[in-house]
């Protein structure tokens, strides 16, 4: 059974990598069955397309690694133990962890809005085997890429693809006071050189994107575990503002998709060009 979705360029030829985490949408029949949500519902915290906008990345000589199953089911962006115990039988407490607090372990019991996905728990086998079946081997492949890129290019630069809720930017603001298009996250300078970064930023600005640094959004799990600057190893998230290029309520693609698709697609030809095997050694 597929884990999740490489697609590779006919060569390799620079350090960056591309991923979409939360842009799965396998969604298994029992899955659906068992929840109290519609699949529209279970859908609102997916990153929805996301996958499909940056599809084009492997012209640039670099793979895309993408996720198969939802956010709903699995969610690639957190830490393996990050269990609910209100979600999982016999999962310990963990205090001061915001995201299970909230509902947002690595098996999630809401979805967007607080909405519960299901009734009752889970048995720890049934999460091991989600978290064995789909997570593992996506971060085993995405840590593969990783030290590919590093052996071949001396670094590796990780450029993980999210898109947001247009309302959580509502108190959000890009310098000069704009709602921005686009949120990078770098852990306020934790997971990439600023050489690193600024490229990335500059390549989304140079497309007319307003792009803000952080706020509400500074990463999550794969920013924090894959962002090693100092091995040479970067990861910049990249949130988009779904409002651009879909219709948040019924999930669907607007006819701002192709527009973005094809900006993004210039975006990533930018990075891939400018991010080289020569970066790390001009910067040292």
């Amino acid at each position: 059974m597929k884990k999740f979705t490489l697609n590779l360029p006919e060569k390799v030829t620079n350090p960056v990598v591309f991923s979409s985490a939360h842009s799965g949408r396998n969604y298994p029949v029992d899955f659906v069955s068992g929840s109290v949500l519609s699949q529209k519902h279970l859908r609102s915290s997916e990153d929805a397309f996301v996958d499909e906008l940056f599809a084009g990345v492997t012209d640039f000589g670099v793979p895309l690694l993408s996720a198969i199953m939802p956010r709903a089911y699995v969610d690639l962006n957190r830490s393996a133990d990050e269990l609910d115990p209100s979600m999982v039988e016999g999962a310990r407490t963990v205090y001061n962890n915001p995201r299970i607090a909230s509902g947002l372990g690595v098996i999630p019991r809401v979805v967007s809005e607080g909405r519960q996905i299901q009734r009752g728990k889970l048995t720890m086998q049934q999460a091991k085997a989600r978290i064995d079946g789909y997570y593992h081997p996506y971060h085993r492949m995405l840590a593969e890429l990783l030290e590919q890129a590093r052996l071949r290019f001396g670094q590796a630069v990780l450029v993980d693809c999210h898109s947001m809720p247009s309302d959580a930017l509502r108190n959000a603001m890009a310098p000069g006071g704009r709602r921005p298009d686009i949120i990078l996250g770098n852990r306020y300078g934790a997971s990439a050189s600023k050489q690193v970064f600024d490229v990335i930023e500059s390549s989304f600005k140079d497309q007319g994107f307003i792009v803000g640094r952080n706020a509400p959004f500074a990463g999550g799990h794969i920013t924090q575990k894959y962002g090693l600057p100092s091995k040479g190893q970067h990861v910049v998230q990249v949130e988009i503002n779904r409002a651009l290029y879909m219709d948040e309520k019924h999930i669907e693609k607007t006819a701002g998709f192709v527009n973005l698709q094809s900006s993004l697609m210039r975006v990533a030809h930018d990075i891939c060009d400018k991010i080289t095997p020569d970066m790390r050694m001009a910067a040292e």
